[in-house]
């Protein structure tokens, strides 16, 4: 992933590049950081539909007008009957330097055996419902980073999330409407305990309904993203972001509406608690995974700096060391 918490590797790769060719994408604030230093060496081609999203933010060397599935064939035949040939040489230098990006390990955080971290909890809910062919919504924030960086997506059409938009209350309703769409799959949206208490009360349309999901929140007591900003670039100056554990009981509240209500305060429940989760078929499921409050969301390029300014983690170039982690994708 690139962007404010995409990859070392990819966010240099992109940084660094000769040649960029982007497919149907928009240049957006969240992955050019610093528009004047984004991949200021490179030469760009753009295939957009719209002409209007061509150099609206991003000035770009070659634009190609019209349906990416027609441009791409075009430039695969173009490509074949040139029969251009590779800088073997350069390509393998090229990839040497990404592996050494890569060997940052910039994903790596200090797991815990007393508190449940974030990106394990959603690493584990990875290990247990990849061999599902589950369909994942999200809300806004950090929980929205994590499961971008540490859910293994495998295959197409299977992430559904606002993206930049920091439309808070999607991952609820867009789980009704995947379950509606494909009533044959599981559903989980990944929520944060802000962003849920915004569309909480459709629990009470799954049930009249009969369109179960499970609703996984990373409950760390704040609206977290902000709470991040605010320590970070305000000097600690929080304000209007701190919600407390216990407002309101998650747990009863899936009850008030007819759903099951589970609850995970220490690593050791988390894979019963989504085991049992799973296991419920007739009813949606509310998870409320009781999570460190101090975590923060790494790798992140800052507002108005460039691709390559990144900050990492305190965990640094360390893996985690439990035993149980579902490898990162």
């Amino acid at each position: 992933m690139l962007g404010m918490h995409g990859t070392y590797e990819a966010n240099l790769a992109m940084h660094d590049c000769d040649v960029m060719v982007c497919i149907g994408a928009r240049f957006d604030d969240r992955i050019t950081g610093r528009v004047d230093q984004f991949s200021p060496r490179s030469k760009k081609i753009h295939i957009d539909i719209d002409p209007s999203s061509i150099n609206k933010n991003v000035k770009v060397h070659v634009p190609i007008v019209g349906d990416v599935a027609y441009v791409l064939e075009e430039l695969i035949r173009t490509w074949k009957a040139k029969a251009a040939t590779v800088d073997k040489t350069a390509l393998k230098s090229w990839w040497a330097q990404i592996d050494k990006w890569r060997a940052k390990k910039c994903l790596s955080y200090r797991n815990s055996s007393d508190v449940i971290m974030p990106q394990y909890a959603i690493q584990r809910l990875y290990a247990l419902t990849k061999d599902r062919d589950v369909y994942i919504t999200t809300e806004v924030g950090q929980h929205q980073m994590w499961a971008a960086q540490f859910y293994g997506f495998e295959e197409p059409n299977r992430w559904m999330t606002s993206g930049g938009l920091g439309t808070m209350g999607f991952a609820v309703p867009a789980a009704l409407g995947a379950k509606t769409g494909r009533p044959d799959r599981r559903v989980v949206a990944i929520d944060g305990d802000g962003c849920f208490q915004m569309t909480a009360q459709e629990l009470a349309t799954s049930t009249t309904e009969k369109i179960p999901f499970v609703t996984a929140i990373i409950n760390n007591a704040y609206l977290g993203m902000v709470r991040q900003w605010q320590e970070l670039f305000y000097n600690e100056r929080y304000s209007q972001v701190y919600l407390s554990h216990d407002t309101p009981d998650y747990v009863k509240l899936a009850e008030a509406y007819g759903a099951v209500g589970l609850r995970a305060e220490h690593p050791d429940e988390v894979d019963a608690v989504i085991e049992k989760a799973l296991s419920v078929e007739d009813r949606s499921v509310v998870i409320d995974f009781r999570c460190d409050p101090k975590e923060m969301c790494f790798p992140m390029v800052a507002a108005g700096s460039s691709n390559d300014d990144i900050v990492l983690g305190p965990g640094g170039a360390r893996p985690t060391e439990d035993p149980k982690e579902a490898p990162i994708a």
